[in-house]
């Protein structure tokens, strides 16, 4: 047998050994048994700080057996997309519980939170069209906008007045929309949702407000910032995740009914993708309950936060404008952020550094990731294994 030396893909190696000797090569590891606070890699534990389970239900025995439940009764796959045979009854019960529990006339489930960003985007405005987007935005938001062919407008992150000048001198656009998270995945900042729920309103623009990392954990009702901040009806798309604090798979989007009905026929990630599995449904359903029925984890999850900026502050690292469960120690180069993330490996603590493209080059940090099932002893480990590092 003639074997071919041709290789099409031998350019890999060499770009494989460029992002090594920046500090930007990522690999793959592996944890046994489930996902909690304590977590093994290899034949160690850890403790977890780099998790977004952010009310600690990823491992809830509440939510196995929910899944377990339907799964006996409905089977594991969807085996079609939703507008063929995918929709189940477990589908349909929780887009009515998650319309519910956001307070909006219906809500549309989609296989992830990059898929819900992705689909409703690319639905809602197209080349002819134009999308305000902050600079720091999640990946899936930029792909989504990129995808879209409409004109990207990208302001700095969190300036509304900057925003407002863009709207103000935009040109001529058949539809405009804005595009925020509410809470920033990496650096853990708040979006100024006020001041944009204004200018959407004042320009005529739809509004888009990513809640992944709200949702659960911000407002009385756990429904995320916009809640929190008395702007969820002025959010005329809210889009969330199910596999942060809710613990489970999948994301949403949630607005009125035209909305949904709209996506339903033009979201393609909805569209062309087959449905989740009915089982995770269940498990959502029953994260819902508990985020309802126990919302002293998001209470003690707040005031840990609180309380862990302000020691890290005291100890001299730069959090930044971080308000949330999520704390960035901002470093700058990619290779002192690993250097620090390995360091802190040395001592049983999981704590991600973070690195372009992930942020912009330039602003590695590391990840602190707070969940309500983190206990007092192990914050204290973390603080004081920071204590000895910052002083080195």
């Amino acid at each position: 047998m003639k074997v071919s030396r041709y290789d099409p893909l031998r350019w890999i190696e060499g770009q494989l050994a460029e992002l090594e000797a920046s500090g930007l090569r990522r690999q793959l590891g592996t944890h046994v048994g489930p996902q909690q606070v304590r977590l093994q890699l290899g034949n160690r534990e850890f403790i977890n700080f780099g998790s977004n389970d952010y009310l600690g239900l990823a491992a809830d025995s509440r939510l196995s057996a929910a899944a377990a439940k339907v799964a006996s009764e409905e089977g594991w796959g969807a085996g079609a997309s939703p507008l063929l045979t995918g929709h189940t009854q477990a589908h349909e019960r929780l887009e009515r519980c998650l319309a519910e529990f956001e307070g909006t006339e219906a809500a549309l489930v989609f296989s992830s939170g990059y898929a819900a960003n992705l689909g409703a985007i690319g639905a809602l405005v197209e080349r002819g069209d134009a999308i305000y987007a902050d600079q720091k935005n999640h990946a899936s938001m930029i792909d989504g906008c990129r995808l879209s062919r409409a004109d990207v407008h990208v302001f700095p992150h969190r300036d509304w007045r900057a925003l407002e000048s863009m709207l103000a001198s935009g040109g001529s656009y058949r539809r405009r929309l804005i595009a925020t998270e509410s809470i920033f995945s990496m650096d853990g900042d708040r979006a100024p949702l006020v001041e944009i729920a204004d200018l959407a309103e004042r320009f005529d623009c739809m509004l888009l407000v990513d809640e992944a990392h709200a949702t659960g954990v911000f407002g009385k009702l756990g429904r995320g910032l916009a809640e929190e901040l008395g702007v969820e009806d002025r959010v005329a798309i809210r889009v969330g995740t199910l596999s942060k604090a809710l613990g489970c798979a999948g994301g949403f989007v949630c607005g009125k009914a035209s909305l949904i009905e709209w996506l339903i026929n033009r979201a393609r990630a909805y569209v062309f993708s087959t449905a989740t599995p009915p089982a995770m449904s269940a498990a959502a359903l029953a994260a819902i309950e508990i985020v309802r029925d126990e919302p002293w984890r998001r209470v003690g999850l707040l005031d840990c936060s609180a309380d862990l900026r302000q020691r890290l502050h005291q100890q001299g690292w730069n959090v930044g404008a971080c308000d949330s469960q999520i704390i960035p120690l901002l470093v700058g180069h990619p290779a002192a952020a690993m250097h620090l993330a390995c360091q802190l490996r040395e001592r049983g603590l999981l704590v991600p550094g973070i690195r372009s493209p992930s942020v912009p080059a330039g602003e590695s940090l590391l990840r602190i990731s707070l969940s309500s099932a983190h206990t007092p002893e192990m914050i204290d480990v973390l603080v004081a294994a920071l204590a000895t590092l910052a002083t080195v």
